[in-house]
């Protein structure tokens, strides 16, 4: 497997190129007028311009009666967004929802998905209500439960 960048990074100018020193004047690009300095995080506001959207991851998604466990990561965070849930800043694994009827915290574990039901949201649950789902199930079925409520 190569492990080589790929040639959109490297289009990006944020893999230097591999071309030898006396092909790189040829394809250099050119110079910033005196006294230009790039602003901080200008690669990082071109590498995310380069990153597909939500919308395709959501066009790559397997078919929802596929385990999610065919799923990317990308497509996971994807499909939770367009249901409701918020990534939490503290967190990456962890996800929030605040629907009419109920609050909850999600979390991708490394064996399968759980999902908090909060006592402190708009039904007053007597206390916390908790569901694993395993990622042998389907996203459709796992949608299903989960924006089902408690």
């Amino acid at each position: 497997m190569s492990m080589a960048p790929s040639s959109s990074l490297r289009a990006l100018a944020l893999v230097p190129s591999r071309l030898p020193a006396s092909r790189q004047s040829e394809v250099a690009a050119p110079a910033p007028p005196s006294g230009f300095r790039p602003r901080r995080g200008a690669r990082l506001v071109a590498l995310a311009a380069a990153l597909p959207s939500d919308a395709q991851w959501l066009e790559r998604l397997p078919e929802k009666k596929k385990p999610l466990y065919t799923h990317s990561l990308p497509c996971i965070e994807a499909w939770l967004r367009s249901i409701g849930f918020t990534q939490t800043r503290e967190d990456p694994a962890v996800w929030v929802a605040e629907m009419p009827l109920w609050h909850a915290r999600l979390s991708l574990d490394v064996t399968d998905l759980h999902i908090r039901y909060l006592k402190s949201g708009p039904r007053n649950l007597e206390k916390d209500v908790e569901r694993r789902f395993s990622y042998a199930l389907s996203r459709e079925d796992i949608e299903n439960a989960i924006l089902g409520g408690p």
